[in-house]
């Protein structure tokens, strides 16, 4: 398979499950494994195609994005408290992705670690579906402080591959009494700034290859990542809303349990 239609193939990967409660990491590295991609080869472009999704949010929510950038110029209050819960939820993750960085590069190397993760974490949500009792409908802005950082906290389960932040994030909130429109919301605002660290983070481990074109995958495969995962997650970001409104997300859940199962026993043979 060429380097090219292996880029379009992991785009469209990283667009279907970025915003999925099923790990966009984790199907990155499964795809990886179970399809011959040497894992290494193709760590930095799995990362920095993520911000080819992050860019859909931007562009789906850009009248949020726009109003809380114009609000902030005169110190609107809601426009601040906006920016400051979604502050405080990237920063416990920011702080111990510093701290575990390596560890982290080693388990991205593990893809078993991937299969159980799914499993364990599709347990995870059918658990919380069945328990948590979400509140009124409200907004980000209006989100206390305490919730903002146990999604914050919640989101370092992530650094697991299999885990899936958005699932991660979506689920803490969801525990927390946060409902369901406005949780889902909440991940897509806090992967804007999680992600664009993450992804700065590892441009700069590894700007030296990539400027000097010395890796196997170089710019001309990113950028077809990126842009392939932007149209993609654009896609799936409104599908994604409308059908968790409806009907939850139990599906997902038996999803992860089943495609985990199937992992680890491709992966153990």
């Amino acid at each position: 398979m060429t380097l090219t239609l292996t880029a379009i193939l992991l785009g469209i990967v990283e667009g279907l499950t970025e915003f999925l409660p099923v790990s966009s990491t984790g199907h990155l590295i499964l795809a990886s494994a179970l399809f011959g991609y040497d894992a290494d080869t193709w760590k930095v472009f799995n990362i920095v195609i993520q911000l080819g999704a992050i860019l859909a949010v931007v562009v789906q929510f850009w009248r949020t994005f726009w109003a809380v950038g114009s609000g902030l110029l005169v110190l609107n209050p809601t426009s601040v408290k906006f920016v400051r819960n979604v502050l405080l939820a990237f920063l416990p993750s920011a702080m111990l992705g510093l701290l575990l960085k390596d560890y982290i590069d080693m388990l991205l190397g593990a893809p078993i670690v991937v299969g159980y993760a799914l499993i364990v974490g599709g347990i995870a949500i059918l658990a919380v579906e069945k328990v948590a009792k979400p509140g009124p409908l409200t907004g980000v802005a209006e989100l206390p402080v305490s919730k903002c950082l146990g999604v914050g906290i919640a989101q370092c389960l992530a650094m697991v591959p299999g885990v899936s932040r958005s699932g991660a994030t979506i689920m803490g909130a969801l525990a927390m009494g946060v409902e369901r429109r406005t949780a889902a919301e909440f991940s897509f605002f806090l992967a804007v700034p999680t992600m664009v660290g993450a992804t700065t983070l590892e441009l700069l481990d590894n700007r030296h290859a990539l400027a000097a074109g010395t890796g196997p995958v170089g710019w001309s495969e990113i950028g077809i990542g990126f842009f392939v995962s932007f149209v993609v997650a654009l896609v799936v970001i409104k599908a994604f809303m409308a059908f968790v409104s409806k009907s939850g997300f139990g599906p997902f859940a038996w999803y992860r349990i089943v495609a985990g199962a199937l992992a680890v026993f491709l992966l153990s043979r």
